[in-house]
């Protein structure tokens, strides 16, 4: 199995049979206006360029996988991709309308927990919390993807979400071989984190049972914590050698 880590939270996993596209925010540079205007400054969205090699990678996606609507997750872009492309997309079942109301191929939903034919194999809706107390209910629903595909690791995207009972869950029993943490603790003008903070990120590598693979870094204004900040925090916790920390472009294979 390869990850293409293109930029921020999409990804790209190939495996022997298909390629599968997560979350792709395809835009061009400053195409997104500032989540945050206060709290830092107020760059549009993404703060860079796809890599060039991405045209290359997304010309072979097969399917596509949706966490959430948010534009740094799926953008117009990504949605043009989609519809062009006629690619089919799996999302949860609360992301149904809005999605085939942009003009995308709904294959397959998924609800929380359920486990559902994919690929051959089979992929379970996780809960994602995004963010800690009231903001998670601003954020609305998100959901992460458990994979499970023959001849190939098993995934965990654990998407947008703070460290829950959920994440733990997943991490401790479904025993995921690869599982991919969102690291960059977003935050908005009002209100605590959208996503883990450091501790909680290294709690979350501590129980993974084998690699992890962290992304949404360094691609978004109200994103500010550095691949150096978070390098030096494993490290310093014993935990570097589990995960992978790709630059934009870069592939890691499993």
């Amino acid at each position: 199995m390869k990850l293409h880590h293109l930029r921020n939270a999409t990804l790209v996993i190939e495996t022997e049979t298909d390629v599968i596209l997560v979350d792709p925010m395809l835009g061009k540079r400053k195409t997104i206006a500032p989540f945050t205007v206060f709290r830092y400054k107020p760059h549009r969205n993404p703060l860079v360029s796809l890599p060039k090699n991405s045209r290359d990678i997304l010309s072979r996606v097969t399917i596509c996988l949706i966490t959430h609507l948010h534009p740094d997750h799926i953008d117009k872009a990504g949605e043009v991709f989609l519809r062009r492309k006629s690619i089919p997309v799996i999302c949860s079942s609360k992301d149904e309308n809005a999605l085939s109301a942009r003009g995308l191929n709904i294959l397959q939903t998924l609800n929380y927990w359920e486990s559902e034919d994919f690929l051959g194999g089979k992929i379970t809706g996780i809960p994602a919390i995004h963010g800690y107390g009231f903001i998670a209910k601003l954020m609305g629903n998100v959901m992460g993807f458990h994979i499970e595909l023959p001849n190939e690791k098993s995934i965990y995207i654990s998407s947008d979400t703070v460290f829950t009972e959920h994440v733990q869950k997943v991490l401790v029993e479904f025993k995921p071989e690869i599982a991919v943490v969102a690291c960059g603790t977003a935050r908005l003008d009002i209100g605590q984190p959208l996503l883990m903070q450091m501790n909680d990120i290294l709690k979350f590598v501590a129980l993974a049972p084998k690699y992890v693979l962290a992304n949404h870094l360094e691609a978004l204004n109200h994103c500010p914590t550095k691949r150096s900040e978070l390098r030096l925090a494993l490290e310093q916790n014993g935990l570097l050698n589990k995960v992978s920390i790709p630059e934009d472009g870069e592939t890691v294979s499993y």
